[in-house]
């Protein structure tokens, strides 16, 4: 019997991975092409308020600047992606889904007129909606949840602020509106997990 349960939840912890670790692959190739062919797709980024930048809205998460600037998204990627769809596995592809694209069309509606590129926006999605639910749904594993996060997490906060020109606060700003949306919208639900 323990032998089962340990296997479910060695199950239940490969399969929370999966997107997460795919998208970080997929960011990582993206990179390995702009260093291998010395190229800059930073014009595959959300540009503002112009038809051509809406490309962006689907790629620019993908595109980083440096290698700080991946790194800098990749392991929240990884850690947060990988424990939303541990604990809310039943809304984890929508929430991902959400924090992804009307981030980033929130951006192209309201951002400054340049190029924003990377994951950020979708981190912060990611962050708020864990930090949110638990105050949305009030149950002790959500609470739980959210205060980890704001321990690991909390000082993203301050990212919503335009404290840095070269930084696209726009999309950390639309990101937490978005987390904060789904989790509202999610604590409304009955199941969040299928464990």
């Amino acid at each position: 019997m323990g032998q089962k349960k340990s296997t479910s939840y060695y199950n239940r912890l490969r399969e929370s991975t999966v997107v997460p670790f795919r998208f970080s692959l997929l960011m990582l190739l993206v990179f390995f092409i702009q260093v291998l062919f010395h190229t800059d797709l930073g014009f595959l980024g959300i540009l503002p308020n112009v038809y051509s930048g809406l490309i962006g809205v689907a790629f620019a998460p993908l595109i980083h600047g440096s290698n700080m600037h991946l790194y800098a998204n990749i392991f929240p990627v990884i850690i947060l992606g990988s424990s939303l769809y541990f604990f809310y596995d039943r809304v984890a592809d929508q929430v991902f889904f959400y924090c992804y694209f009307m981030t980033n069309f929130i951006v192209w509606l309201f951002g400054r007129p340049y190029y924003h590129i990377g994951a950020s926006g979708l981190v912060y999605g990611l962050a708020m909606f864990l930090i949110a639910l638990g105050f949305f749904r009030g149950s002790l594993k959500s609470i739980m949840i959210s205060v980890v996060i704001i321990i690991f997490y909390g000082g993203i906060i301050y990212g919503v602020l335009p404290t840095d020109k070269k930084i696209s606060w726009e999309s950390h700003l639309a990101g937490a509106v978005v987390g904060m949306m789904m989790a509202f919208f999610s604590s409304k639900k009955k199941y969040l997990s299928s464990y």
